[in-house]
């Protein structure tokens, strides 16, 4: 097996992420989690200055692939009776298979959201996410980056193998003596392309890992994509209230006072993050909710923004809602987002006006 040479631009580094989507016929859909759980990480632990990290555990990737797949858990009712659908082609138990079986053992609420799971079931959680990380672990990790019978080390370098034994995982995942490193070296630049190509390539991987279950279970794509990344998931209309109050009853874009109900809108859209945590969550008007859309926000939105998660009402909102937030995480996306758009880049500020970025004033906002 060879190595190819190293990637050493963005647009470079694209085309092989678009070559490892293409490439061969995958067994499971893991390879696309593993990717879209890195670009995750990446963007959460993003510091103050905008630096990515340049080392990702295997455990909070197994986090991240674990959110991922568990609303994709759910029965598929489009086109038909409900059914589970399959993303493996072979028999063996899958990461998914590991996660309804975890919700079905729910004596309360098999249907419960991850966020109630995870505290309500500590334990048994804990245990599901050393199934998952031991899967990624012995499977796509270690075969990721290969094409054909060349290894193409362009993501990250890792200290085993595609024969790592069962024993030295478990002890370090006991807390006992291991010699297994557990940790994902990010190469060169990786986590900057992943910050500055995000808005490329999670489209790009979610279309391709719905294409693949497409044809596993012998679907149109064009049903599938909503039921397995789609923003409507969590309901969020239960929040209006608490987000009104919180916002004095006005719009958090424009200022003027709600004449309704007003629309719950992802500030850091959802098209370039999943988050649906309070912080993340802001109530506007019709008209704002629908000229924003999947734009950022311009550097005075960000200002107030910033402001408000600082706020000591946001808390007490999550507690009484039972909303969880992750204020520290959706900081770490924004500056990731925020602080490697090109100079000049247009930002929405209000209806149909755009100013152009300035990072001076983006860096006083998310720093």
């Amino acid at each position: 097996m060879t190595t190819r040479a190293p990637v050493t631009d963005a647009i470079g580094f694209a085309e092989r992420v678009v070559a490892l989507l293409d490439e061969g016929v995958f067994v499971a859909t893991y390879k696309y989690a593993v990717l879209l759980g890195l670009l995750d990480v990446v963007l959460e632990r993003t510091s103050a200055t905008g630096e990515p990290p340049s080392v990702v555990t295997t455990r909070e990737l197994a986090e991240k692939v674990t959110e991922l797949y568990w609303p994709q858990a759910d029965a598929f009712g489009g086109g038909g009776t409900p059914r589970e659908l399959r993303q493996i082609t072979t028999a063996k138990r899958d990461i998914l298979g590991m996660i309804r079986e975890f919700r079905e053992a729910d004596p309360g609420d098999p249907g419960a959201p991850l966020a109630r799971a995870r505290s309500s079931r500590g334990v048994e959680y804990a245990q599901l996410l050393g199934r998952v990380e031991w899967t990624l672990i012995k499977m796509p990790l270690p075969r990721l980056q290969r094409f054909g019978r060349t290894v193409d080390e362009f993501l990250y370098r890792i200290g085993w193998d595609e024969g790592q034994p069962r024993g030295p995982v478990a002890r370090y995942q006991a807390g006992q003596a291991s010699d297994f490193d557990n940790r994902i070296l990010l190469l060169p630049k990786v986590g900057l392309y992943f910050q500055q190509l995000n808005g490329l390539l999670r489209p790009m991987v979610m279309r391709s890992w719905t294409a693949m279950v497409a044809r596993l279970n012998e679907l149109e794509e064009s049903a599938l994509e909503d039921f397995l990344f789609g923003r409507e998931r969590i309901a969020l209309v239960p929040l209006r209230p608490a987000l009104r109050d919180l916002q004095e009853g006005r719009c958090f874009y424009c200022g003027d006072r709600l004449s309704g109900a007003g629309e719950v809108d992802h500030f850091i859209p959802w098209s370039r993050y999943r988050d649906d945590g309070l912080d993340n969550l802001v109530l506007a008007d019709r008209g704002c909710n629908g000229a924003k859309r999947d734009f950022l926000a311009s550097a005075r939105h960000v200002r107030r923004w910033r402001e408000r998660m600082e706020s000591p009402a946001v808390p007490e909102v999550a507690a009484a809602e039972c909303w969880p937030r992750h204020p520290e995480t959706t900081l770490g996306v924004a500056r990731a987002v925020y602080l490697r758009l090109p100079a000049g880049s247009p930002l929405w500020d209000g209806r149909e006006s755009f100013v152009r970025a300035e990072r001076s004033e983006l860096v006083e906002s998310v720093a």
